[in-house]
Formats: C-alpha cells, sequence, structure tokens
C-alpha cells in the first residue's frame, strides 16, 4: 500500500480560472491542514494529471501571509496602514458607505466588482443577488471570453464542440492559440496520448516557442494578430488543391463558393507576407489536416486577445468546416463547452429583482469608469463606492494608471474581499479576509471538458476569513434586502435549487458521484444535425451585428469598436495596434507556468521557478537596440512604459516581444506592471480586453 492510498482523501475541483477545474484528490493531514493535491484518477478528463502549481496548494492555503482579520484604513490610501477590525465593525461601515453613496447620487453609484478568481458558481455569482436586490450598477463580465466566443458563435452558432476526450482517437491535434502545458495540462494528456497510442502528429500555432510548442511535431510561429491571414491561406490551398470536402461544405456550410471566390487572393505568398511564416509552412500545415479526416482543432483564448480576435477564431473554426473533419470521431473543431451546461442560477443571482433600466458597466474598461469618461459611465453618475470579489484590477485590468488613479480617488470608498493583500487590496478602504475553495462548499463547471464537479467543505478554515456567500448575506442584512427571494439560504440550498432545477440530484448525491458527464451525443457534438444557426448551417457569412451570444452586450450598451470593418468572409483585418516607426515592436502578455494571472504570484516556488519580471525580446532586436540578456529595458507606449529585465530567445519573430506571466506591480521595479501598457478600448462587435495587443517602443532602460 502507497503513502497516498494510506492518507484521508477528499475531493474536490480546483476553482481557478482556466477551462479544466480539474477533479481533485487532496491529502487531508487533519481537520484544517492539507498535503499534496493529485489528479482524480477515475475523471475521464482530468485523467490524473494536474499542473504543479495546484499539486503544491498547501503552499497558498497555509501561506503565512493570508489576510487573517478584516483591517480598515488607518492612513492615506496607499499607504499602507491599516488598524484591525471586527467582522461586525467592518461590514457595519462597508453598509454605511454604501447607504450615503446611495444618497448623494442613487444606487447606481455602487458597483459590485468581481470575476473568476474562483470558478464555483456559489461563491462567484451570488454577488449578482445582493446587485440586483439593491439596484446597484450591472456588470458586463467582458475580461476572457468575449473576443473568443463572438467568433465561435458566427460561425457555429452553439458554443459546445467534439468531445475533448475524442482527441485521444484524434490523427492530427491541432493546438491553436493556447500554451496547453502551461493553462491546460489536460490538453496535453489527451494529445499525447494520441501520439502515443495512433501516432498522431500534434501541431502548434503561436506566437513564440512556448513550452507547448516544444512537444509539437510542426510548430508554426506567427506574429500576434495575424491567425486568420493564416486560415485563410489554408483554406485557399484546401481548395486549390482538391482537399476540401465539397459534399460535406454543400451540406453543412452557408456559402462555400462564396468562401472560395474569396479567398483566391487569399494565397500563402499572401499570407506569409503578414504572418511571418514561409510559404512552405503555410502549404505543409494545409496539408497536413487536408489529408487527416480525423483532425482535431483545440481552438484557444490567446489567439482572440487581439482588436480583431473574433475574426481570428471565426476564420480558424472555418477550417474544419472546410475540411469536413467535423464528421469524424477524433475529429472537429472545439472551443468551450460552455454552452451545454444550462444551468439555472436564477436564485442565486436574483435574476428576477433585474431593474432594465439600470445601467451596465464594463468589465474591462474600470479604469475609463473610475476616471470618469463618459463614454464608461453610460451617461449615470460617478461610481463612488465598490465591492470587489474574486478578482485584483489594479493588476491585471487594461490600462493600470487609469485604473489606479481612479481608485485613489478620495471619493471612492472601496471594500476588497480577498485572500491575500493584493495589488487591489492595498488601495481599498476596507479589506475582508476571504476563505480558500477547501474551506467552503461550491460546485463548478468547466468550459474545456463536459464536467459540473461538486467542490464540498474540506478543512476548516484560520480563524478569521469568511466566506463570498457570507459577505452578501450579511450584507443584506445591513442594507435592507435580506428578505428578498434568494437570501437566508446556505451554500448547499443553492447548490440543490441550481442542481435540481436540471435535474442532476442534489448537494448530497453529487458527493456521493462526485461529478456528472453532460458531454452531449456524438451527433450533437459533432454537429451532425445541424449547426447552431436556423438555418442549420455552419456560417463563412459572419452576422457580425445581429449573431446571439452567450456575452452579447445589452441592448442599452450596443455595439463595440469600428464594427464596420469587420469582414463578411473569413480575413486578416488591421484592426490591431499594429506596428508603426515610433512603436516598431508588437507586446504580447502570455501566461506564466507557475502563476494564474494574479494567483500564485505570492507563493514561494512560484515566485523562484518565474525569477523576474523579463521581456523576451530576439536576438538580433536586442543587438539592434544594444541590449545584452539579463539587461534592464524600458517598454513603452501612449498609456505609460515599464521596466522588466531582456531575455534573449530566438523563438520569436523580429518585432515581437513578450511578457510572460502578470507579477504583482511591487515586483517591478517603479511599482507598475505590464498593464500599464495594455488598451481598455472595447474592439467590435462585443467587446473584451485585447491583451496580447499592443504596439511598443523599447530602449535600455536609464
Amino acid at each position: 500500500m502507497n503513502q497516498h492510498a494510506k492518507l484521508r482523501i477528499g475531493h474536490s475541483a480546483c476553482p481557478h480560472d482556466c477551462p479544466s477545474t480539474c477533479a481533485l484528490e487532496v491529502e487531508l493531514l487533519d481537520g484544517n491542514r492539507i498535503g499534496r493535491v493529485h489528479g482524480a484518477k477515475t475523471n475521464s478528463y482530468t485523467a490524473g494529471v494536474i499542473c504543479a502549481k495546484v499539486a503544491r496548494y498547501a503552499d497558498r492555503v497555509h501561506h503565512p501571509d493570508r489576510l487573517l482579520k478584516p483591517l480598515v484604513r488607518a492612513g492615506a490610501k496607499g499607504d499602507g496602514a491599516w488598524k484591525d477590525a471586527s467582522w461586525e465593525a467592518a461590514l457595519d461601515l462597508v453598509a454605511e458607505k454604501f447607504i450615503a453613496a446611495e444618497k448623494t447620487y442613487g444606487s447606481e453609484t455602487v458597483w459590485p466588482y468581481y470575476y473568476a478568481g474562483t470558478m464555483g458558481l456559489v461563491q462567484r455569482d451570488g454577488i449578482d443577488r445582493l446587485r440586483h436586490a439593491k439596484k446597484y450598477s450591472g456588470f458586463f463580465g467582458s475580461i476572457c471570453t468575449n473576443l473568443a466566443w463572438t467568433g465561435w458563435m458566427m460561425g457555429a452558432g452553439a458554443l459546445r464542440g467534439p468531445d475533448p476526450r475524442e482527441m485521444a482517437k484524434s490523427d492530427c491535434v491541432v493546438i491553436w492559440g493556447t500554451n496547453a502545458v502551461v493553462t491546460q495540462v489536460n490538453v496535453m494528456t489527451h494529445a499525447i496520448k494520441a501520439r502515443k497510442e495512433r501516432g498522431a502528429r500534434i501541431v502548434v500555432i503561436d506566437v513564440y516557442e512556448n513550452a507547448t510548442m516544444k512537444q509539437a511535431d510542426l510548430g508554426l510561429v506567427l506574429k500576434p494578430g495575424t491567425d486568420g491571414a493564416l486560415a485563410c491561406a489554408v483554406m485557399h490551398v484546401l481548395f486549390r488543391e482538391g482537399m476540401a470536402d465539397r459534399a460535406y461544405l454543400e451540406k453543412y456550410t452557408d456559402d462555400p463558393k462564396g468562401l472560395e471566390e474569396h479567398l483566391r487572393t487569399r494565397t500563402p505568398e499572401w499570407a506569409a507576407g503578414i504572418t511571418g511564416l514561409t510559404v512552405a509552412e503555410i502549404e505543409a500545415f494545409a496539408r497536413l489536416v487536408g489529408t487527416t479526416k480525423k483532425t482535431y482543432f483545440r481552438l484557444g483564448y490567446g489567439f482572440s486577445r487581439q482588436r480583431n480576435g473574433s475574426v481570428n477564431m471565426h476564420a480558424a473554426a472555418s477550417i474544419a468546416a472546410v475540411t469536413g473533419c467535423w464528421q469524424y470521431e477524433g475529429g472537429g473543431a472545439f472551443h468551450s463547452n460552455s454552452g451545454i451546461f444550462k444551468l439555472n442560477q436564477e436564485v442565486l443571482e436574483g435574476t428576477r429583482m433585474r431593474d432594465p433600466s439600470i445601467r451596465y458597466l464594463d468589465h474591462s474598461r474600470i479604469g475609463p469608469v473610475l476616471t470618469g469618461a463618459k463614454d464608461a459611465l453610460y451617461g449615470g453618475p460617478p461610481v463612488t463606492a465598490m465591492l470587489i470579489q474574486n478578482t485584483n484590477p489594479v493588476n491585471v485590468a487594461p490600462e493600470q494608471r487609469l485604473v489606479k488613479q481612479g481608485f485613489l480617488r478620495d471619493d471612492l470608498f472601496t471594500c476588497v474581499h480577498e485572500q491575500f493583500m493584493t495589488d487591489t487590496a492595498k488601495l481599498a478602504d476596507v479589506v475582508l479576509p476571504a476563505t480558500m475553495f477547501l474551506e467552503h462548499d461550491d460546485v463548478y463547471k468547466g468550459g474545456g471538458n463536459q464536467h459540473i464537479t461538486l467542490g464540498p467543505k474540506l478543512i476548516d478554515p484560520p480563524e478569521g476569513p469568511r466566506t463570498n456567500h457570507f459577505v452578501i448575506e450579511e450584507l443584506a442584512e445591513r442594507l435592507g434586502v435580506a428578505d428578498r427571494p434568494g437570501f437566508g439560504l446556505t451554500e448547499q440550498q443553492h447548490i440543490d435549487i441550481i442542481l435540481g432545477k436540471r435535474g442532476l440530484g442534489s448537494f448530497d448525491s453529487l458527493k456521493e458521484d462526485k461529478w456528472v458527464d453532460l458531454q452531449p451525443d456524438f451527433d450533437t457534438a459533432h454537429f451532425i444535425k445541424g449547426f447552431g444557426h436556423a438555418d442549420g448551417k455552419f456560417h463563412f457569412r459572419a452576422d457580425w451585428t445581429g449573431q446571439a451570444a452567450p456575452n452579447r452586450p445589452p441592448k442599452s450598451m450596443g455595439l463595440f469598436g469600428p464594427v464596420e470593418r469587420l469582414p463578411e468572409f473569413p480575413d486578416h483585418v488591421d484592426l490591431i495596434e499594429v506596428a508603426d516607426e515610433a512603436h516598431p515592436f508588437r507586446l504580447a502578455t502570455s501566461p506564466a507556468r507557475n502563476f494564474l494571472n494574479s494567483t500564485f504570484s505570492e507563493t514561494p516556488v512560484s515566485k523562484a521557478k518565474e525569477v523576474r519580471p523579463e521581456l523576451l525580446l530576439h536576438p538580433d532586436d536586442a543587438a539592434a537596440h544594444g541590449l545584452a540578456d539579463g539587461d534592464r529595458v524600458e517598454v513603452g507606449n501612449q498609456r505609460g512604459e515599464v521596466v522588466l529585465h531582456a531575455r534573449l530567445f530566438d523563438g520569436i519573430k523580429r518585432g515581437v516581444v513578450i511578457a510572460e506571466g502578470i507579477w504583482p506591480n511591487s515586483a517591478h521595479e517603479r511599482g507598475e506592471g505590464i498593464n500599464v501598457l495594455t488598451g481598455a478600448d472595447a474592439p467590435a462587435p462585443y467587446g473584451g480586453a485585447a491583451f496580447h495587443d499592443n504596439k511598443v517602443w523599447l530602449r535600455a532602460a536609464d
């Protein structure tokens, strides 16, 4: 019997902001301490494998710097002077400030702000119940999925796809725009299985030779924002060389003849000039997918985080329609299964209490919102009070200087409910200590697979931290809405309601089963009975202004960006920040292996493995700027400038630079992080955040 088998094991799900929500087995040492965390072997998607940072989760749960007491600001904002408070006094103060703000400006002046620091439905989404009950400003959550989901929906019309476990049955797996080794390790589990058991080829498409590309049989390094050009040239070759499945196109797509005609000028030579790839690379990729019927396109989020990101996603998904690979097990294109779960959260979120006259504010545009930009406030009052859960906008949101400027306003009251003293917590008026996922009950779903997984409370928290649910319930009492629908229930009762409405049992039954598999049948998942549009076709002609999507902005917000420039057919469109004479480089802010957004940047092993904030720079570009490996380099644009250390790296195109990971602002020598350089403008048509789309200059730092 091995040591793992002797230990008491608890079952949960990883709560962190990625599509995997891995099923976990947690070593329970006693009532409040854990050991190692393992992937659940019996979960067919997780398949026993998780990332190293979550395996070390004891480093976070038992970290000496965890917040353990409510704190109230005792000096100027950001000075770091705090005094301890009781939970009662801290919550009384928050409610008092919210009520005072409402009296001055009306209810819309309060903006509850949250995101995916936990993917647990109860602890993440319950904040909306308070929002709707109190008529606080709405929250248009745009930062992650908008560009990708919009592009996918334009083509497929439904947010689902072939079972991700089918990658193991593929003859070619194309991993496009996601560094899966770093962000979705399970993708690699199934792709590597296909290689070992079937001799499958693995293709990786990205903007640099990252950890995933090192495992590829064919790696394509292109310039940021040019994926649509590659996709068009691939389809050009498929039509030109007789590899398009014309019978499939005729039956399942809206205008194959129009697409073919459009692509006549989208040659590999044309795309080579845009992408930085060679004609030979483009043609080799096209012939591989054109002659391999069981090709599985695993389309990530990264390549959509450009101002033309929706166009890129639509173009990449279109290749699978031209080859007809959707017809085969182990074939097709997949981005997210988020459309299959269909969970009813109206009681949890209080959606029936929502007043349609209340404005929405754009999550990604928090900088313009807090600095009073009229177009960001939608005609309403300034935001003068905030409750923040599950996110760290002073570090992770675009246009960091504007965000910090907003948080430093004397007339803004901010309560941050957090696990550590993050960059956002440092600028708050009240900081409340939060539990971690093993210390409360919740339920999880992951768009990258097909499971709903229970995460029951496994250990007691230290004395002090409280759940998100507790904070919402306590504030509801103080703000006079605790008698409204959905309040007064426990986490387990909310889970019972959500599962029960879907016919999935209860908290207790799911605790027994651990997870439930909701993958649709083959014909539904592969769109054999038709795609999600009314005509049942895959749409090459995108309806950029009319198409429904799960994250389309409310009508009151309208459309975003230069919608008129979006192309009729798949194409490359320069909506991106194209490099120019003053800004000759393109910057992408890619994920670091040992961080997840701003999470894990506080744990010692993760920090040690990442070393310091660095800028990956081609050796020839470094030489042209008189820079050597390890030199301090200043990178800037119209939004500001940041200092990092140069790391020479030839697995990148000239004119492209990469900054991996979101380091805390304090890890940078001027106290400003990489998101000083990213833009908060909302891309066409449905918004989002173009984190990897930045033109910059660079020079040796003074």
